[in-house]
């Protein structure tokens, strides 16, 4: 392992002196690609140098524990092992979590889609609950929002809605969403003051740009319509709504936000393409069926991943078993509280995944 960080700190170097050059700065492409890859080494290395460092003062400790006979001097040296002990040792697992290998999608926009599910109007209610946590997590995280399509009923909750994060990690971290989220509360249509539970299914995609994903045009089936929903003067008077179909696959998207035709199909073409890459990686990932059964939740849409009960302000994530009774915080964007110990339980099964790999070999 350190024998590969001695290479990516020479790399890292490498990548600093040309970042420098003239040349390479009045390049805006290829100073981006390497300033992607510089960044991204500059941790691996910097924990490299703590390491090296921690190495050095274990090193020195030791030799003034054999030849020094000064009390004091053999304390301080016995203080410096205890320390940098300490820091090889946790220096040692930060470093193996760098060098895990990284989701290509981490650094990429999503697009989210909210869809009710079981429970009529409640369903639809919860939906819009699910959009505006998203929308205040977005809001924290410094990510733009951008509506792509709505569905929305009289009551104020979406059949469905879809809407573009854009912004640093935003799939690394809401790549975790995806599944079925079941609500237990008194609805808001219900005057009996009953528990009903109701769901709605979450759908993270990765943005898709052309060159990953290649759609022929006469593979397309485009047709217009007038859009529809609650509420907006321009409603219903002009066929502005686009629907896109993929004939090979069947896959169907729909765009009416916009009161233009173009615009409506600008975006119901980068959904359709972020549908389409989704789907060639869940088939792959079905191929590697063995190491997805190692990782935090499958990601199936089908699958159920988190309740929010309303009456014991409790949420539970059932994919860890973790509980939190923070419901009015997390349902306010304090979505981390749920994401991170997610995380950390994905790279802990990386880990042993990747030292169980280590034995066979």
């Amino acid at each position: 392992m350190f024998e590969n960080l001695a290479v990516f700190e020479k790399r890292f170097k490498e990548l600093g002196i040309r970042l420098c050059d003239p040349q390479v700065v009045a390049n805006q492409k290829l100073y981006t690609e390497l300033m992607k890859e510089y960044s991204g080494l500059e941790p691996i290395v910097t924990h490299f140098r703590q390491y090296q460092k921690a190495e050095a003062d274990r090193a020195e400790a030791q030799e003034l524990l054999s030849d020094n006979e000064s009390r004091e001097l053999h304390e301080l040296a016995a203080q410096q092992m205890k320390e940098s002990e300490s820091s090889i040792k946790r220096l040692t697992e930060e470093i193996k979590v760098l060098l895990l290998p990284k989701d290509p999608n981490d650094d990429k926009n999503v697009i989210v889609e909210i869809r009710a599910g079981a429970g009529g109007e409640e369903a639809a209610l919860f939906s819009a609950v699910l959009y505006r946590m998203y929308m205040m997590y977005a809001q924290s995280r410094g990510w733009q929002a951008e509506v792509l399509n709505e569905n929305e009923t009289g009551l104020g909750g979406y059949k469905e809605i879809s809407f573009m994060l854009t912004g640093s990690g935003a799939w690394s971290r809401l790549k975790y969403e995806r599944g079925v989220h079941r609500v237990q509360r008194v609805p808001e249509t219900e005057a009996q003051g009953r528990i009903h539970t109701s769901t709605a299914t979450v759908a993270v995609l990765p943005e898709a740009d052309e060159v990953e994903v290649q759609i022929d045009p006469k593979d397309l089936q485009i047709d217009t319509f007038r859009s529809s929903g609650a509420g907006g003067q321009h409603i219903n008077k002009t066929s502005s709504a686009i629907r896109i179909t993929h004939l090979p696959t069947g896959t169907v998207v729909e765009c009416q936000d916009e009161r233009s035709q173009y615009k409506n199909k600008d975006k119901a073409m980068r959904v359709l393409r972020s549908r389409l890459l989704d789907a060639e990686q869940h088939k792959h990932d079905e191929a590697i069926a063995t190491e997805r059964r190692s990782q935090v939740g499958t990601g199936d849409r089908s699958e159920r991943i988190r309740t929010y009960n309303y009456p014991q302000s409790r949420v539970t994530d059932h994919r860890i078993g973790l509980t939190l009774y923070r419901l009015e915080d997390i349902l306010n964007g304090a979505l981390d509280e749920v994401i991170d110990p997610l995380i950390a339980v994905d790279r802990a099964n990386q880990l042993e995944n990747s030292s169980e790999n280590e034995s066979f070999r």
